[in-house]
């Protein structure tokens, strides 16, 4: 026998060692997997030599290797060998045991062929006992030890299914079979006392548990065949089938034997169909767990264990469904189309995923049920559903991905539905908010139920609050941004509407001020507050924030208005420096004050520091609100009343009402300049505007002496006294000769004339001193100007007479030069030399060479050169 042919494979070695991965490959190539619970296990087992792997061969067409007759008679087989049956169906495996009795292995050692016999009844659906026909009734050639090994091992077996044992006789005698029957039964009798059994039969005798019949001869003429029927030999846990043939002799009667075991081989087609051979078929290991299961059983008995047959189907079952299920998942991971899925998924939402998932796992988990349909159905349905959870759990992180997407993309529906209605403005904020959000809940929930799965019960729960979670964040993110904007432009309104306006009444600083300010700030704010109000009712907010928002627009509405009087506030030392200016040097129609010696300075100071003094107490504190304080009073009767204060205060011993940092009857947060402060100022206010005074004073006394037009009485009366002599004189010599009286009386005129035309008068309007250094500058410009006026008359009466043209004068006459070189000197800044009077740069009349400038502008070009 060859160990390498494909239909014979060592099972087990002489020294007990299980041949895991020829068994592996014996079942690949005959493709024992594939047939289910459709397939057979025969074995044999008996004496060593007595042609049981002859029989096998001729029987199932096998290979198994024979004893070789002219070499002597030895063991051929050793250990368990395993081959298919050829041309039976269903598919049939065939075992091939080592021979019993044998002189290798010796008299006492028989472990070996118990643990080889309790596996061929352990995995085995019918079992050959072969027997000689000439040992029957012998004690040792009889096989009674074998026969009770056979029985001693089935106690052991709690095996849910019958055992068909067929007893095959060798070489048949003469000896009648019925003869041959009672010292069969009288052997299985003893061989039954002999075993012993369970408490629950050990009382129990043969009869119940045999029934012994005859059958028809089938094999042929000359022999005849028995079939012993033993059903019910051990209890309902225990049961096995026994048949008994005969067969000629293959030596002797070798067509014979050949004929005979042809008719028997047809008992093994459809064995397993009911009432064949086979018999019971309710506890078999479905085929693609045949190796492992012999595995198991074998490791057992070699550790001489009790074999529970059903405990070991569910174990087969478990190992074989679990290893189904562990094959299904590692294809599920590298099916094309999950991987595909898995990567769409990746990506950002698939349509369908719940039908195209649903669908993978529906085909893997039909591809385990057909290949575990034949294994324990507790087993096979429990790692059915421990496949489908692994497979549900592999998949279950691409479904939170895909639910990742989906609450992403509810989310930007949101925000998106949300900024086109908040644009459309066709209804209120919280309105929006609560469409939108049920809008985009419904197209998640539409999306998630789309990418569930039949097979498990995923929970979305928490994805879908948390999508409600960021929805509210979001809304909630809005509604502050847009109450935070409305607010914002509400305050910007505020601004607008109060700062310049509070400003503008401010400076004005009339007893009307804060009156104005405060109607105003009343107005504006109320006009705000009314429509802020409207604009948050479409936010629905409650009660405590809409009224916290609107005192909060109130209160900004103050600070502006508190803001700009301490700006004001800050610049108080200018507005009174102003404000005093402008009534020192206006009169009540707001003309400018000429000091001409007639105002009243005194008055006119007072009244000035008045004014600043209630520019001061105005800015002094903010009042807002309907009350009235002493702040100016105060002011005024320590400031301005300084004489009849202090005698007052020294005689009642009363402090002085500036040393305090508070107002009497106004709160500290509306102080804007202390008491104390205004004392400063006043101080600082004094000293800045003396010098004006001072000045006006000057003015005035200058003003005095320039428009007297008379000496002192004194200086006449020494004129009179000093001159008389001279006077006299000067008068005779007039009187002597009237030419010079003519002369006077021209230059009289021509100097008045010059006068008028050029406002001498008004060179002296600030002093004798000024008005000389004045002249002294312009008198050789009006000269030159005068001759210029006579030059340019001749010229023109000139050019009357056509018949004498003349050639053109030059543009740039000398006195012209003259007065561009004395404006270069002026605005070099020469220190000695004025601006020039209008009425020198004014043009003369072509006609008659008299300056047109007026009165007025001479005089001001006056008070221009003398300032």
């Amino acid at each position: 026998m060859n160990g390498e042919d494909p239909c014979s494979t060592q099972l087990i070695d002489g020294d007990g060692e299980f041949h895991v991965d020829g068994v592996e490959r014996f079942i690949k190539e005959i493709r024992l997997a594939d047939c289910g619970l459709s397939y057979a296990v025969v074995s044999i087992m008996g004496p060593q030599s007595s042609g049981k792997s002859t029989l096998l061969n001729h029987l199932f067409k096998t290979n198994f290797r024979e004893m070789d007759a002219f070499r002597g008679r030895s063991q051929t087989t050793k250990g368990i060998w395993i081959a298919k049956g050829i041309g039976i169906e269903p598919c049939t495996v065939v075992m091939d045991l080592e021979g019993t009795d044998g002189r290798e292995r010796g008299e006492d050692d028989t472990t070996f062929e118990k643990q080889s016999a309790l596996f061929a009844l352990a995995i085995s659906d019918i079992v050959l006992i072969n027997m000689w026909c000439h040992d029957i009734g012998r004690e040792q050639a009889a096989n009674k030890p074998l026969l009770k090994t056979v029985f001693q091992v089935m106690m052991r077996l709690f095996s849910p299914r019958k055992t068909t044992l067929l007893f095959v006789i060798r070489d048949k005698t003469k000896t009648p079979m019925e003869y041959l029957e009672p010292v069969l039964r009288e052997d299985i009798q003893k061989i039954w006392d002999s075993v012993s059994k369970p408490p629950a039969h050990k009382d129990t005798p043969l009869s119940e548990f045999f029934n012994v019949s005859y059958l028809i001869p089938y094999l042929s003429k000359l022999f005849k065949v028995a079939f012993v029927i033993l059903d019910n030999f051990f209890p309902p846990s225990f049961g096995m089938k026994v048949e008994v043939t005969a067969l000629p002799s293959f030596e002797e009667k070798e067509e014979q034997f050949k004929e005979q075991v042809s008719q028997l081989r047809q008992q093994f087609f459809n064995s397993i169909a009911p009432g064949g051979l086979a018999g019971d078929r309710r506890g078999v290991i479905p085929a693609s767990g045949f190796s492992f299961s012999a595995q198991q059983i074998w490791k057992v008995i070699r550790e001489n264990k009790d074999l529970d047959l059903p405990a070991h189907k569910v174990m087969v079952a478990t190992v074989r469904c679990e290893e189904i299920a562990n094959e299904k998942l590692s294809q599920l991971t590298s099916d094309e189309k999950w991987l595909e899925l898995d990567a769409a998924v990746q990506a950002g939402p698939v349509p369908g995923f719940g039908k195209k998932l649903s669908s993978i796992l529906d085909f893997y988990l039909s591809e385990y049920d057909s290949e575990a349909v034949f294994f324990d159905e507790s087993v096979r349905n429990a790692k059915r559903k421990q496949l489908e959870t692994r497979a549900v759990n592999y998949v279950h992180s691409a479904f939170q991905i895909l639910l990742g997407h989906l609450r992403t993309r509810a989310l930007e529906k949101f925000k998106n539905d949300l900024d086109k209605s908040l644009k459309a403005e066709k209804k209120g904020f919280a309105p929006s908010v609560q469409s939108c959000t049920e809008a985009a809940m419904l197209d998640f929930d539409t999306n998630v139920k789309d990418a569930l799965v039949k097979h498990a019960d995923w929970d979305t729960k928490r994805v879908r609050e948390k999508l409600k979670r960021d929805i509210d964040t979001y809304a909630g993110e809005v509604r502050s941004a847009r109450l935070t904007e409305l607010k914002r432009s509400y305050e910007e309104r505020l601004k607008q509407a109060l700062s310049e306006p509070v400003e503008s009444i401010l400076e004005a600083g009339t007893d009307n001020t804060w009156p104005s300010a405060r109607n105003l700030y009343r107005i504006e704010t109320e006009r705000a507050v009314s429509s802020f109000s409207n604009d948050l009712s479409g936010f629905e907010l409650d009660d405590s924030t809409r009224d916290s928002m609107i005192a909060s627009l109130r209160e900004v509405s103050r600070d502006i208005v508190y803001k700009k009087a301490k700006e004001e506030a800050s610049k108080v030392l200018i507005h009174m420096k102003e404000r005093f200016a402008t009534v020192f040097s206006h009169d009540k129609d707001s003309m400018p004050r000429v000091w001409t010696g007639r105002e009243d300075i005194r008055a006119i100071t007072k009244e000035a520091r008045t004014a600043a003094l209630k520019l001061l107490a105005m800015l002094a504190a903010v009042r807002l609100e309907d009350k009235t304080d002493k702040i100016e009073r105060i002011l005024r009767s320590s400031l301005l009343d300084v004489g009849s204060s202090s005698m007052t205060r020294r005689i009642e011993g009363t402090a002085d009402p500036l040393a305090s940092s508070t107002w009497d009857e106004v709160s500290p947060e509306d102080v804007l300049i202390t008491p104390v402060q205004c004392k400063a100022y006043w101080r600082q206010f004094n000293t800045e505007t003396e010098y004006a005074v001072t000045q006006a004073i000057s003015a005035q006394e200058a003003h005095k002496r320039n428009n007297s037009k008379l000496p002192p009485l004194w200086a006449v009366i020494v004129m009179i006294a000093l001159g008389f002599n001279e006077f006299m004189a000067i008068i005779t010599f007039i009187l002597r000769s009237p030419f010079y009286l003519f002369g006077i009386f021209v230059v009289f005129f021509l100097s008045y004339a010059v006068a008028l035309q050029y406002n001498l008068a008004g060179y002296f309007h600030h002093g004798m001193l000024s008005g000389i250094m004045t002249l002294s500058t312009r008198f050789l410009p009006m000269v030159m100007n005068i001759l210029q006026g006579v030059v340019n008359q001749g010229q023109q009466q000139y050019q009357n007479y056509p018949q004498h043209p003349q050639p053109n004068l030059p543009s740039l006459t000398t006195a012209q030069s003259f007065r561009q070189h004395n404006e270069s000197r002026r605005h070099t800044g020469s220190s000695s030399v004025v601006a020039e009077p209008i009425s020198s740069t004014s043009s003369v009349s072509s006609n008659s060479g008299i300056d047109d400038t007026s009165p007025t502008s001479r005089y001001q070009a006056g008070e221009e050169v003398t300032s």
